[in-house]
């Protein structure tokens, strides 16, 4: 990079010509050519800002050193005793521009928004008037090129730059240097540069594109759903800067999310599908050969393309049909590739967000995300959001119905995010606006938002009439030209090109499409694949229960002992420092060992195999239940130190964070991730089971069936903790059956271990094995610590997971007539009882994975019992949950293959049906459990 900068143009000979040039560029960008607009646009910002990884050369600091000096120059004018009152006022007036003059601004293509009084911005509201139009005044702040202007020229300069094209909401933050950078990029050039006509020519040629695409497909299919960008495609030259932009900066990757608006045209246009594919897949052509498949608008696609900063990976996440629920999964996925690339302040990945106007305003996890932008263990280096704004939601709605706030885009104020409404006609304007944005969040690692102001020249869908309940719009919409129209005209006006150049640009791009050529114009055709997530270990492979999770003894002893230390000078309260005496006992073998010293040993373990961790929960630290205590917190001064991140030297990533207060977007999150980094082991922890409520959509749209509907895997894994244990509804019931129930077709695995050695074996297998299914754990509470929940250290080293594991009691087999299947803790209740009441006649047997039911294992295990009579399967969750729906025929099956074919004779012992998961009342609690347990040998 060193090398660079002395060797280019901004070196030697040429440094007083580029210094004057920055100069001018100062006083009035526009006066400089595009490229050299652009190169100093970039420039990073002087002293204040975070590091970064770009030596700074002495020129460079010389644009500082002019730049603070031009500032200087410009200071806000006092107002002390020689000044006027009017001179405050003026000053007053600019800065009423900054806050309100986008309500003003000419952002609607329709010209159906109604205008709002704003006495902000009239000269009488600051005791000025006409009168006043031809007095000089101090500029203060505002980038005018000069100290001292007429009214009359300010005030035109105002209007210019906030009032036009583009409405900017950005005096909402409280950092200055941002606001400042913000208000000298709008009106250093009015809001709006001066682009050079290969410039304009490029962004009519994209608009043609965007237009042609559409207008072919509305042609051979009439009728058929497509959810088109017609009013809205100056979306495409957006997209076909932002990439060529973070590409000049080295970014290596853009991960995107968006619903159908315009996906289709996006994938042909942009990332390069070949419209001949596109169309196949109209006329009816598979795309994946295995699962259920998936409509056209949901589909993801991977390409790279070529920017002026080298090659970039583009990669379109797959979205199902709600909305805005793949936000923070592109988040996730841009986390785990910036992770890979030790790119922790995110300038080689760039996420981005495309949003419809309804559901930004509308969906909760749109929240969720910008809450989750700027936290330790979810933040991207900043998102660029767009939100393609057709002004008439999803379906018909006015916009009173959609929201409560002025704009859709209010939401982002709230993590202080800059907001550019901006007029989808007008594509200078749109291109204008999204260099500032790219810039910001280049310049600033924070969230930004574009508000793609147009319209739907067509219904919700292909199908669809909206006249019929938008009669005033849709009169507007027939009579209205094109984006396309309007800026080929404007270009004709201005001498940028001909007509019929206009109109060849056109026929072009047809003719590529029936030709079936690619018309996305950087698309690399041999691309880089060192830019791809390798999942070719992971492809093609059956499923297995088994993997060899065994270890040597001595090693597994050294790296025990290695997550057991802290050093010295780290004072370790008092119950976490007994924890951790224990832990030091277990691996030296003077204790059984318990859950929370197996499970970190697990970790411990994979770290040392080389697979990377993360672990998320909203109190995965300590665990909820405080049993795992993986984060240490310095009794003296706060800190915190994690024995796991130094397991070894070279070792691979550790993470673990606690999460915000949510759900659904964390979870999404944790999939997105999990879908990027196939050799980690990726875990989100509830912090009581029932939790995933919150995030239900994302288990049913993306782990239960990702790989069904878009051939996606994904290895995540989810610990639940699910237990009877009298705390009432919301905290007993891990909701098994609604899991159950999603599970076919080897999609994922349901499983509720039941020893220390079950969950070391159990984590393990979870990557070690070249399969790549998400896992869902139903994990205990009082087994953490139960006196007869412990394994050995020999069962952690030569020991595998048992999908079900035979009755441990010193039975005679031959005297057993009666079995009790079970899962989970149910299982310490039902031996208690067995020994308390000497009942030898009665096996028990543990059925520690539900999905895929282990047919073969449980049959192995219930044909030594040559004279069994009776086949019970008991629960603690009533008779309408657990698992007793979803899994009695399968044990029925397991029966049938008995000699004396026992699976009419299954029984059920568990609590009543019920309509909530589990009883308030201790007293009611402790009844049924005593009676579900005696059922389970007496009924």
């Amino acid at each position: 990079m060193e090398l660079m900068w002395r060797t280019s143009h901004v070196s030697g000979g040429n440094a007083h010509y580029v210094e004057a040039l920055y100069e001018q560029y100062l006083v009035d960008p526009n006066a400089v050519p595009d490229e050299w607009r652009n190169y100093f646009d970039k420039l990073p910002r002087p002293e204040g800002s975070p590091s970064r990884d770009i030596p700074l050369s002495p020129i460079r600091d010389q644009f500082y050193q002019l730049g603070q000096s031009r500032r200087s120059a410009q200071g806000v004018a006092t107002s002390d005793s020689s000044e006027s009152k009017k001179q405050v006022k003026v000053l007053q007036l600019i800065n009423a521009y900054r806050f309100r003059g986008h309500q003003k601004a000419d952002i609607d293509p329709l010209d159906l928004r109604k205008p709002v009084p704003i006495p902000d911005l009239d000269l009488s509201f600051h005791q000025l008037s006409k009168a006043d139009m031809d007095t000089e005044f101090q500029t203060g702040s505002f980038f005018l090129g000069k100290d001292k202007a007429p009214l009359k020229e300010i005030v035109d300069a105002l209007e210019q730059t906030y009032c036009r094209s583009i409405g900017c909401e950005f005096m909402h933050i409280v950092d200055t240097e941002e606001k400042r950078w913000l208000q000298q990029r709008f009106e250093s050039v009015r809001s709006k540069p001066k682009f050079s006509d290969e410039v304009r020519k490029h962004v009519l040629e994209r608009l043609t594109a965007a237009e042609g695409l559409e207008s072919y497909l509305a042609s051979k299919y009439p009728g058929t759903k497509r959810f088109g960008l017609e009013g809205g495609e100056t979306f495409i030259p957006m997209m076909d800067e932002i990439i060529q932009r973070v590409g000049g900066y080295g970014s290596k990757e853009v991960v995107i999310g968006m619903a159908h608006r315009g996906r289709l045209n996006l994938l042909v246009n942009i990332l390069g599908k070949s419209p001949s594919e596109l169309i196949e897949e109209f006329d009816g052509k598979k795309v994946i050969e295995k699962g259920s498949g998936d409509v056209k608008y949901h589909q993801g696609f991977s390409s790279n393309v070529m920017t002026a900063g080298g090659e970039v990976h583009l990669a379109l996440a797959f979205n199902p049909s709600h909305l805005e629920i793949v936000s923070p999964v592109v988040e996730g996925s841009v986390r785990a590739r910036q992770d890979r690339r030790d790119d922790a302040e995110g300038d080689k990945v760039l996420p981005i967000n495309i949003h419809g106007d309804a559901a930004f305003a509308g969906q909760g996890v749109v929240m969720e995300t910008f809450q989750m932008s700027q936290t330790r263990g979810f933040k991207t280096g900043g998102t660029l959001h767009i939100v393609i704004n057709n002004q008439v939601g999803f379906t018909t709605s006015h916009p009173q119905d959609t929201r409560s706030t002025e704009y859709c885009t209010d939401i982002a104020k709230m993590v202080q995010a800059p907001i550019f409404h901006v007029n989808g006609d007008d594509a200078d304007a749109v291109l204008h606006a999204t260099q500032v944005a790219v810039d910001y969040r280049q310049q600033f690692h924070k969230d930004v938002v574009i508000d793609l102001v147009c319209y739907r020249r067509r219904g919700h869908n292909e199908a669809d009439e909206p006249s019929g309940t938008q009669p005033m719009m849709y009169q507007k919409i027939k009579a209205h030209k094109s984006s396309r129209e309007l800026y080929a005209a404007r270009l004709v006006e201005d001498g940028v090109l001909s007509a019929d150049q206009a109109k060849d640009l056109i026929e072009k791009y047809r003719e590529d499409l029936l030709a079936g050529n690619h018309v996305a114009n950087a698309l690399v055709k041999e691309p880089n694949k060192e830019l791809f997530v390798d999942w070719s270990a992971y492809l093609g492979h059956e499923w297995t229960g088994d993997a060899d999770t065994t270890m040597d003894m001595k090693r597994m002893q050294q790296l025990a002992a290695r997550m057991c230390e802290i050093p010295d000078g780290i004072q370790v309260q008092r119950q976490v420092a007994k924890i951790y005496e224990d832990r030091r006992k277990m691996h030296a073998g003077g204790m059984a060992l318990n859950w929370g010293f197996a499970e970190t040993l697990a970790y411990a373990t994979l770290l040392e195999q080389g697979h990377p961790i993360r672990l998320i929960g909203q109190d995965s630290g300590r665990g909820t239940f405080s049993h795992r205590h993986a984060v240490v917190h310095n009794q003296k001064d706060g800190t915190t130190y994690v024995p796991l991140e130094h397991i070894g030297d070279g070792q691979p990533r550790f993470t673990i964070h606690d999460s915000f207060l949510s759900e659904e977007a964390v979870l999404a999150f944790e999939y997105g991730y999990a879908t990027t980094m196939p050799n980690a082991l990726v875990i989100w922890e509830a912090q009581f089971g029932d939790f995933f409520n919150g995030a239900q959509m994302v288990v049913d749209q993306f782990i239960s069936s990702g790989e069904s509907k878009w051939g996606r895997l994904c290895g995540l894994t989810l610990l639940l903790p699910h237990g009877y244990e009298g705390q009432g509804p919301e905290h007993s019931s891990a909701r098994l059956e609604r899991f159950l129930q999603l599970c076919a077709e080897h999609n994922m695995q349901v499983c509720v271990p039941t020893t220390p050695a079950q969950i070391y074996h159990l984590l393990r297998r979870q990557v070690i094995r070249p399969i790549r299914k998400p896992l869902v754990v139903m994990s205990p509470k009082s087994l953490l610590r139960h006196k007869e929940a412990t394994s050995t250290l020999e069962e952690l080293a030569h020991g595998r997971f048992n999908m079900v594991l035979a009755d441990v009691g010193k039975l005679d087999a031959e005297k057993v007539k009666r079995v009790v299947l079970c899962a989970g803790k149910v299982y310490y209740d039902l031996a208690a009882y067995r020994s308390e009441n000497e009942r030898e006649d009665t096996a028990i047997v543990r059925i520690e994975q539900l999905y895929p039911f282990p047919k073969e294992e449980l049959y192995e295990v219930l044909k030594g019992y040559t004279n069994l009579e009776q086949l019970v399967w008991c629960q603690e969750e009533p008779l309408n949950q657990g698992a007793w729906y979803q899994s009695q025929h399968h044990m029925r099956v397991v029966a049938d293959m008995l000699e004396n074919g026992l699976g009419r004779e299954l029984k059920f012992a568990g609590r009543p049906a019920s309509a909530a998961p589990a009883a308030g009342y201790m007293s009611v609690h402790v009844e049924q459990q005593r009676q579900l347990v005696d059922d389970a040998f007496n009924a």
